[in-house]
């Protein structure tokens, strides 16, 4: 039996956007982490199609529920590998501890969420199963002066655990994601796989593919193609595969409002200071998101996980998107099925890495470990099953 040599291990996982981009890069999902039980069942049905190298046999298969309690040595077993064996681990722990989404809420403010740990819980399993690399993905508030914190510990743990990391803030949508989604990479390589010293080792970040606007920057390259559009992604969608659903009707409080509200626009635009003639709001009296619509001309807005009943960004037809236009613009398969109520598909796309964002990032790692000698080259990445 031949089997993939590069093997990967994920650890909340969600929907398993990382996965699916590891999987193009060419690493083999091999054991899985995710506590979410509708999350959970999405990664078990697709994975006979999109992670074929992961068991899903719910006595002993590599499908486990909960970081907290799944022993290292139990997850290497049913992944069939040994201490040092699997070539990458994956994963995004939880990023409501560091995003500014409910930093008005106390516990947040005071650090003490205590979602914040499980970072801490992804560095413990890397030390116990010690892989050749690892690539965590979150939101770029650890970069923020209240969180940064974690970002040090965890940084700290990876040293301790023997690993040379690097880090950078991506902007997806340069990387070709329909979607202004801005997020923290962190990759790591195992320190004694490296001949020489790993101080000067510069990580291969994936090429700027795209460019336009974005709040970060006044200017950006013209040389390259303009950021794709929501209107793209969209463009070819076939209607028998993008049905209505009862949820992406607006109604309610303010449904007129937000039907009044250009494309590419929020609440902004029935504020006094745009010379709305009947203000219905004080200008940046709420957040930016609010009554947000997306205009089929640029990148979306940032699809969040647990958008409030007013939380854009909306389709610019003013209904909520549909599953299928948020996979497009998450950069899904169309043929990967998300399961659940509309709400619990919301939350897996939302919370989700999207996969030609992780597949970039990962054939990056794959390029240095090819480059240290320790994976073998493309052409051989097949060896014989023990």
């Amino acid at each position: 039996m031949r089997t993939p040599a590069l093997t990967a291990i994920s650890l909340f996982s969600g929907a398993g956007g990382l996965d699916l981009g590891c999987e193009e890069a060419g690493f083999s999902t091999r054991a899985v982490v995710e506590i979410d039980v509708t999350a959970r069942a999405t990664l078990a049905h697709n994975a006979g199609r999109w992670m074929p190298g992961l068991n899903c046999d719910p006595d002993e298969g590599a499908l486990f529920a909960d970081i907290t309690l799944t022993p290292p040595g139990l997850l290497l077993e049913r992944a069939g590998l040994r201490r040092k064996e699997a070539t990458l681990l994956h994963g995004g722990p939880p990023c409501v501890a560091f995003s500014k989404t409910g930093y008005w809420l106390p516990y947040k403010r005071e650090d003490r969420d205590e979602k914040a740990t499980l970072v801490d819980w992804y560095a413990g399993m890397v030390a116990e199963t010690q892989p050749m690399a690892v690539l965590m993905e979150n939101v770029y508030g650890l970069l923020y002066k209240r969180s940064r914190h974690h970002l040090q510990r965890f940084l700290g743990h990876m040293d301790e655990a023997g690993y040379e990391m690097r880090y950078t803030v991506m902007l997806a949508a340069d990387y070709g994601v329909p979607q202004i989604r801005q997020r923290l990479f962190c990759v790591g390589i195992r320190r004694d796989l490296f001949s020489t010293d790993p101080t000067f080792w510069q990580f291969p970040w994936p090429e700027q593919s795209h460019a336009g606007p974005h709040e970060t920057r006044r200017l950006w390259r013209t040389e390259l193609p303009a950021h794709r559009t929501a209107g793209e992604a969209l463009s070819d969608l076939p209607a028998e595969d993008n049905p209505p659903e009862p949820e992406e009707v607006v109604r309610g409080t303010y449904a007129e409002e937000l039907r009044a509200v250009p494309p590419g626009d929020n609440y902004l635009f029935w504020t006094a200071k745009r010379g709305h003639p009947n203000p219905r709001w004080e200008w940046r009296s709420r957040y930016w998101s609010f009554l947000l619509k997306a205009s089929p001309d640029a990148p979306s807005p940032t699809i969040q996980g647990q958008p409030g009943p007013w939380v854009g960004p909306f389709h610019w037809e003013s209904r909520r998107f549909r599953t299928a236009e948020l996979k497009r613009l998450m950069t899904f398969p169309d043929g990967f099925e998300v399961l659940g109520s509309r709400r619990e598909r919301q939350l897996q796309l939302g919370n989700a890495v999207p996969p030609l964002l992780g597949r970039q990032v990962a054939e990056g790692v794959l390029s240095t470990l090819r480059d240290l000698g320790v994976v073998a080259p493309a052409e051989a990445d097949v060896r014989l099953a023990a």
